[in-house]
C-alpha cells in the first residue's frame, strides 16, 4: 500500500514540476537568474500532458487500492496532498499564458 502512496506522490511532483516549466523560467528571468540553460525547459515541456495524464492516472488507482483495502486516515492525507498537487499541475498548465503575461508585465 505504502508503494501507491509513494508511486501517486512522486508523480504528483513530477507533474508539477513539469507544469511549471514554463512559468518557472520566466520567474527566474525576472530574479535576474538567466542564462542558456533555460532552453532545457523546452524540451520537458513537450512532454507536459503525457506526465499529467500519467500521473492522474497513478493517482486515480492509488485511489481505487486505498478504498478497496480500507485504508488507514493518514494513508488517505497523503494521497489528498499528492492530488492537490496534481490539480495544481493541471491548473498551471492551462493557465500558463496568463501566468506568462503577468509576469512578462512585472519585467
Amino acid at each position: 500500500m505504502r508503494g501507491h502512496i509513494r508511486a501517486s506522490l512522486a508523480s504528483s511532483l513530477a507533474s508539477l514540476g513539469v507544469a511549471t516549466c514554463c512559468v518557472m523560467p520566466m520567474a527566474m528571468m525576472l530574479l535576474g537568474l538567466g542564462g542558456s540553460w533555460i532552453a532545457v525547459f523546452g524540451k520537458i515541456a513537450a512532454a507536459s500532458f503525457y506526465v499529467l495524464g500519467a500521473s492522474t492516472v497513478i493517482i486515480a488507482l492509488a485511489w481505487i487500492a486505498v478504498y478497496r483495502r480500507h485504508a488507514v486516515g493518514h494513508m488517505k492525507a497523503w494521497l489528498t496532498i499528492s492530488t492537490v498537487l496534481t490539480a495544481l499541475a493541471w491548473i498551471l498548465v492551462f493557465n500558463e499564458t496568463r501566468i506568462n503575461d503577468f509576469l512578462i508585465s512585472l519585467m
